[in-house]
């Protein structure tokens, strides 16, 4: 059972539902209709982190899931709960400032290329030595 991955999961899509809400709560605050994504650089922000965490969850959600079942549960959970933190990080810079994003985004990337490396090595490993 790969419990503490899971509850990782779980979080990560929360965070992504927050960032569509907080692109909801955006449009209403400075006026942009939908379809529109553009208009306003405030909001613009905040819907490129929306689009960007988007971007990044089929990178990071297999990665993670192959990382747990193929090394480590627990070390896997530990590693999606650092990129979940390197997203918090990125949406609360990337909403200040486009220039703020930078140590978030680094943060989750480093994350996501050690499940992804951890992951297909553990699996080239098996796979040479089965």
């Amino acid at each position: 059972m790969f419990h503490f991955t899971a509850l990782v999961t779980c979080l990560a899509i929360l965070f992504y539902f927050l960032t569509s809400v907080q692109v909801a709560k955006a449009r209403a605050t400075f006026g942009i209709k939908a379809p529109a994504i553009s208009g306003n650089p405030d909001f613009e922000r905040v819907f490129r982190v929306q689009m960007n965490t988007l971007e990044w969850l089929p990178i990071f959600l297999p990665s993670l899931w192959l990382f747990a079942i193929y090394i480590s549960d627990a070390i896997a959970a530990a590693l999606g709960l650092v990129w979940i933190a390197g997203r918090i990080l990125y949406m609360t810079g990337y909403s200040r400032a486009a220039n703020k994003r930078g140590p978030g985004f680094g943060i989750q990337a480093g994350a996501a290329i050690l499940l992804w490396s951890g992951a297909i090595g553990a699996i080239a490993w098996r796979l040479i030595h089965a």
